[in-house]
């Protein structure tokens, strides 16, 4: 069974910063590519960052320059830097990551986070 737990969110006034983390755990072969994601209320699910475990990362244009993925492979966590942050960056974020469970199935499979909720004030 993998899990992933998520910490760091809260409350925070506009321009202020938040680091997110997320740790995975559990029996695994192998842990891809792990990421964030937002969802606002009545607002679908959006990308934030992604990264692969070589450390390739990949942002939404809207928070290019203010937030930073990043991940310790070791520890089996990622990690989201926040800066600068908006009321609009105001969010439940998601903890994503592709598993390969074992040899007899070698595909990936999607886990997610419970979620940690940003609020950024203005």
């Amino acid at each position: 069974q993998v899990q992933l737990v998520e910490s760091g969110g809260g409350l925070v006034q506009a321009g202020g910063s938040l680091r997110l983390s997320c740790a995975a755990s559990g029996s695994m072969l192998r842990l891809n590519a792990m990421g964030w994601y937002r969802q606002a209320p009545g607002t679908q699910r959006e990308l934030v960052a992604t990264i692969t475990k070589s450390g390739t990362s990949n942002y939404a244009d809207s928070v290019k320059g203010r937030f930073t993925i990043s991940r310790d492979n070791d520890k089996m966590t990622v990690y989201l830097q926040m800066n600068s942050l908006k009321p609009e960056d105001t969010a439940v974020y998601y903890c994503n990551a592709k598993v390969v469970l074992s040899i007899s199935r070698p595909w990936e499979d999607d886990y997610w986070g419970q979620g940690t909720q940003v609020t950024v004030s203005s």
